[in-house]
């Protein structure tokens, strides 16, 4: 059965590493989505469509979309279109760069997107739009729910459950069995021993 072709939400620097992994897999791209460039120029070798009314052009049924839109702390845009996109009947590719290590046991979501040199162990659940961002490592019976953000060289170790709307950040280490709640932040670096409750910023 033939992929659907895809168009890419954003235009900056995540973007363009989603639009190598579509590459990388074979994926036809559409173009860019990006209400702050002038539709019609070129970016990473793709032309900017429009704004988001653009992708209203385009049947639910005939497309696929990538959200290429970063995930920092506190900044909820890319969370807030993919929820308004669903909602007009629009899914999104399931992104697995070629170099990711997953164990056949893994549970991936939709829109999740794993990144280059990531490994994801046994029996572990990502949940919808999590970023398992570059070269991080997630051990096994870990649940990571959707809307997080686990950035680059991040170590968690096994049986760690991380809540809905957490960005985990750069190199941060998890010890085996840890509970980190909703929309925490977790500054870069970081050890984490202990469980940490809804809402609680490491900065």
């Amino acid at each position: 059965m033939k992929q659907k072709p895809v168009l890419i939400l954003g235009a900056g620097g995540h973007a363009k590493v989603v639009s190598e992994i579509l590459a990388l897999n074979g994926r036809e791209i559409l173009g860019y989505i990006a209400p702050h460039l002038k539709t019609g120029t070129s970016f990473n070798g793709k032309s900017i469509l429009g704004d988001d009314t653009t992708i209203l052009n385009y049947s639910a049924d005939t497309i696929e979309l990538a959200n290429g839109i970063g995930a920092l702390p506190d900044q909820h845009l890319r969370w807030r279109l993919a929820e308004e996109m669903r909602e007009d009947g629009y899914t999104f590719v399931t992104l697995i760069h070629p170099s990711a290590v997953i164990s056949d046991s893994v549970v991936l979501e939709e829109g999740v997107q794993v990144m280059a040199g990531s490994v994801i162990q046994s029996s572990t659940i990502v949940g919808q739009d999590t970023i398992i961002n570059t070269s991080s490592s997630i051990d096994h019976d870990c649940i990571i729910a959707e809307r997080c953000h686990i950035a680059p060289g991040v170590v968690c170790s096994g049986n760690v459950n991380i809540e809905s709307g957490t960005h985990i950040g750069v190199g941060v280490t998890i010890i085996q069995g840890i509970n980190i709640g909703k929309k925490c932040i977790i500054a870069a670096g970081a050890v984490v021993y202990k469980n940490i409750q809804d809402g609680v910023k490491l900065i």
